[in-house]
């Protein structure tokens, strides 16, 4: 009997050490930002309620990330330029329009990280001769003064046979 007490007061007070801890019950946690954010500011000096962010924490056991249209509630007005809110226009909108239409995004090679690449940078005789252009197109490219997105990605779409999924299962499995 005393050991079979002795047994269960262990148990329990070793559960307690352990389920009660705050590293168990995540008090405190916090994930890590892909956006340095300063709650000093939007909270102490600008008197915004958590709940506007963390819409969730009222009914969740944690409170959720907020998603990109509450940030740009504001920061499309306040501190657009703000390079450390670059991550934030990212969004399922974004994908999908990526992906429904890759054409109006696709550039050549060399310019997939030239964030101030347009269109306009294109000499087309060189595109055309590196590239080629569309089957369906109607003219000589090369021809031309200068090449649209559409041109360009059009022609670039079918070189490189670019046929993203459309559907959620595509990229959510």
């Amino acid at each position: 009997m005393i050991v079979c007490v002795i047994v269960i007061a262990c148990g329990l007070t070793g559960a307690t050490w352990y389920y009660a801890t705050p590293k168990y019950t995540k008090v405190g946690y916090q994930p890590i930002q892909p956006v340095p954010f300063p709650h000093d500011i939007h909270v102490t000096q600008l008197g915004m309620d958590c709940r506007y962010c963390h819409s969730f924490v009222d009914v969740a056991a944690q409170s959720n990330i907020p998603n990109t249209a509450t940030c740009m509630n504001c920061h499309s007005q306040v501190a657009k330029d703000n390079p450390k809110l670059q991550p934030v226009p990212h969004s399922m909108a974004w994908c999908l329009d990526c992906h429904r239409h890759p054409e109006n995004y696709l550039r050549p090679e060399d310019q997939v990280f030239n964030l101030d690449w347009k269109p306009d940078d294109v000499k087309p005789e060189e595109f055309v001769a590196e590239y080629g252009q569309p089957s369906d197109a109607h003219e000589d490219f090369s021809k031309k003064k200068q090449l649209t997105q559409s041109e360009i990605g059009q022609t670039l779409k079918e070189r490189w046979k670019i046929t993203p999924p459309t559907n959620c299962q595509g990229c959510h499995r």
